[in-house]
């Protein structure tokens, strides 16, 4: 995992929920490619097919709220997301989007600040957020020393089978 992310923002509101981030009635769905395509409709039908590869979303307060479906992150990822940033996040969600290998930072009143379309680079190590087009830097909260681990691995699962010797999902 990088320890800096650099992509261009998409921003949506305060306590977006996670049947907002990927609604139910797709629950059914098993491509990858197919569940990002829905990430978000119910926030805004279009966001994913316009969503930049490797973006980043801005949030408000409590995003992912709801239920505990790991479907949500899944979808951010496989919508192209390489982070998201928000005032806070639920936290079964931020533990389940970290499990998932889905940066969030926590960076209050970033939603106030940045506009759609910007360019933001994530300093994970530093707990910074820039905006490349104005150069203004944001202090945020640092992620902790087991985040970051499962982080670099990938996920909760590769780093599990990378300490284990296990080499597929077959066992």
């Amino acid at each position: 995992m990088k320890t800096e992310i650099t992509g261009k923002i998409i921003i949506v509101g305060n306590n977006i929920d996670t049947d907002q981030i990927y609604p139910g009635r797709f629950l059914a769905l098993t491509d990858p490619k197919e569940i990002g395509s829905h990430c978000l409709c119910g926030v805004d039908e279009s966001i994913a097919s316009a969503f930049p590869q490797g973006g980043i979303v801005v949030a408000g307060a409590n995003f992912g709220c709801g239920s505990s479906r790991e479907h949500a992150p899944i979808a951010l990822l496989n919508m192209g997301a390489a982070a998201v940033i928000a005032d806070s996040f639920a936290r079964i969600f931020f533990r389940n989007s970290i499990n998932l290998g889905l940066p969030l930072i926590t960076c209050r009143g970033i939603s106030r600040e940045v506009q759609a379309g910007q360019t933001l680079t994530i300093d994970i190590e530093k707990g910074t957020v820039t905006v490349l087009e104005t150069g203004k830097v944001y202090p945020c909260d640092r992620l902790g020393e087991q985040a970051m681990k499962i982080l670099e691995a990938g996920g909760i699962k590769p780093m599990m089978r990378a300490r284990f010797g296990k080499k597929t999902d077959e066992t």
